[in-house]
């Protein structure tokens, strides 16, 4: 069996990669981890005088790498 190098794959790549191969143990953990690592990022507060642009910001970033996840 090929080594699969998780750490390279993008985060969609490693979340079809798992969906396709649910018995890969080291798969799901990695999908694991790169989703706490998601989760945890903190964009902006309530507070936030920017919260708007920020929030928008974040969006389009997203979407973006939806769409280039989706390219090919």
């Amino acid at each position: 069996m090929s080594s699969v190098n998780y750490a390279a794959m993008s985060y969609q790549e490693l979340r079809r990669y798992f969906l396709t191969h649910r018995d890969d143990n080291a798969a799901f953990q990695a999908y694991l981890a790169r989703r706490r690592e998601r989760s945890l990022h903190v964009i902006t507060s309530v507070n936030d005088l920017d919260f708007d642009s920020k929030i928008q910001a974040s969006i389009s970033q997203q979407m973006a790498e939806y769409q280039s996840g989706n390219a090919g």
